[in-house]
């Protein structure tokens, strides 16, 4: 290392709002969203790889708020339910999005540690209801395998992990798109997905219908991370405020991040999810980070965790000169 300002130049000389040198860790144990247990301890075992001590030699000043309060079902869903576990992933992420805003208030970096991704409902809702009230527009670069954009219509498993994507851009049910007040959340305009290999036809349909970008693994493959990333970056980089880092681990290549619930062949290998994350700190905009659905029943001696810990830390300005 060649020492805490240079690893940590991007929070030194952003400018934007939100982004310093205080970073205030978020758990979001909620793991209601998946169908198999587990993931509701990602946030203990990325806390486990030592992510406060990591994020301090960076020079960052760090807090570690604890993990929300996830509500447990007193009944298990119906057979056949399109939105399972409904009404406590809404008080979750209602609860999370006025954790993330309150963050925000103190002029700090929320690290948001999931949980399934149906959490990304409330830290995007708590970033954009932040900016929003001061006239700003957030954007958004989202890491996953699949879409993320079904929705109780076109759910073919009716776990709300696969429907926050179509829920911020105003897709879904009630419960979810009206938390904060107001929908959509986001312009797709201002948005890019990143690393896309498994999409339902359903989530095709509502892609195409708001124009979402979409980098595929065959046009990462094609055209390279380094290319996708700038344009991704490019694409968030036009709201006005910055933009939102959501990262599912099932992005990642298995052989590199097995703890996933979810997991497709073929996905990010380990050197190309580090440069999407350098790529990020040296823009500068991002106003909030997150990492979900590292499922510890199926990771190998903490290897997932471990990867998350260190793609945070790219993502906070970590170099290898």
């Amino acid at each position: 290392m060649s020492g805490l300002l240079t690893e940590q130049r991007t929070a030194a000389t952003s400018g934007r709002p939100g982004v310093g040198r205080r970073v205030r860790i978020i758990g979001a144990p909620c793991g209601f969203g998946a169908s198999i247990a587990g993931v509701d301890l990602g946030p203990a075992a990325m806390r486990v790889a030592g992510l406060r001590r990591r994020v301090e030699r960076l020079g960052y000043e760090v807090r570690d708020l604890g993990d929300l309060h996830v509500e447990c079902p007193s009944v298990p869903p119906a057979p056949g339910e399109k939105l399972r576990f409904l009404k406590e992933i809404s008080k979750a992420c209602e609860q999370l999005a006025r954790d993330v805003s309150k963050v925000l208030e103190g002029g700090e970096l929320p690290v948001v540690l999931g949980g399934d991704h149906s959490v990304a409902i409330g830290s995007v809702a708590g970033v954009t209801s932040f900016y929003r009230s001061r006239g700003e527009t957030v954007g958004l670069i989202w890491f996953d395998a699949h879409a993320d954009m079904n929705t109780p219509e076109t759910t073919p498993s009716g776990n709300i992990h696969g429907m926050p994507l179509a829920v911020l851009l105003g897709h879904g049910a009630p419960e979810l798109t009206g938390i904060e007040g107001f929908s959509p959340k986001l312009d797709p305009r201002l948005c890019a997905h990143i690393g896309a290999r498994d999409v339902d036809p359903g989530e095709r349909e509502l892609i195409k219908k708001l124009g979402i970008r979409f980098f595929t693994m065959r046009e990462i493959d094609e055209r390279g991370m380094s290319a996708c990333m700038d344009e991704a970056v490019s694409i968030a980089s036009k709201a006005t405020a910055g933009f939102h880092v959501t990262l599912d681990v099932d992005a990642l290549d298995p052989g590199d991040a097995p703890g996933s619930g979810t997991i497709v062949r073929g996905g990010l290998t380990y050197r190309e999810a580090h440069l999407a994350m350098e790529k990020i700190a040296e823009a500068g905009g991002a106003l909030s980070l997150e990492v979900v659905e590292i499922n510890t029943a199926l990771d190998i001696n903490n290897r997932t965790a471990e990867l998350g810990v260190e793609l945070i830390l790219s993502a906070l300005g970590k170099t290898i000169l």
